[in-house]
């Protein structure tokens, strides 16, 4: 274990946490898409979150998900807006399940990091970082979860409306 003045500790708290957020962030940027299945287990909708819906009942996401900013600011060449849907074509929904899954993976990846704060705070501080990173990471992780089954139920009903319309074909990647 490091000791540091107590001064330092706080400055170093104050930059460190900054910077894993956005290490997991350019990690997760560097990842080809096709990481970022719907299909995965990680980000698949599973049977027990009722389309998203749990979140909601539990959580009341849709009551406080607009108050969380949308960090799409982190790349510039990457920009995608989550926090409001621009247009409604497939290629639209498509980008932004896709770029709900790996919101969700960077703030999955930004946990863990807490444990490195182990090293140079006291004890009882290390459960003021994990506290920390769970404030600031579950609430996001949550409102992804709450939001890429609706779109996914959203590009399914538009697929059905298609193909129905114009033959077999499927207007998703």
């Amino acid at each position: 274990m490091i000791f540091l003045p107590d001064i330092w500790t706080v400055l170093l708290c104050f930059i460190a946490w900054p910077l894993l957020q956005f290490a997991a962030a350019l990690a997760c940027l560097k990842l080809p898409d096709r990481t970022f299945s719907s299909h995965s287990f990680i980000f698949r909708t599973h049977h027990c979150e009722n389309g998203g819906l749990i979140y909601d009942r539990i959580f009341r996401v849709s009551r406080w998900k607009h108050l969380v900013p949308d960090g799409h600011i982190v790349s510039k060449k990457r920009q995608f807006k989550k926090k409001h849907l621009e247009t409604f074509s497939a290629d639209n929904l498509n980008k932004f399940i896709l770029e709900s899954a790996r919101a969700e993976l960077t703030h999955w990846l930004a946990i863990p990091p807490f444990v490195l704060f182990g090293f140079f705070v006291p004890s009882n501080a290390l459960w003021c970082m994990l506290i920390y990173t769970l404030a600031v990471n579950l609430p996001c992780i949550i409102i992804q979860r709450y939001n890429r089954p609706r779109l996914q139920g959203l590009l399914d009903r538009m697929n059905r409306n298609y193909r129905t319309a114009k033959g077999t074909e499927n207007i998703t990647m």
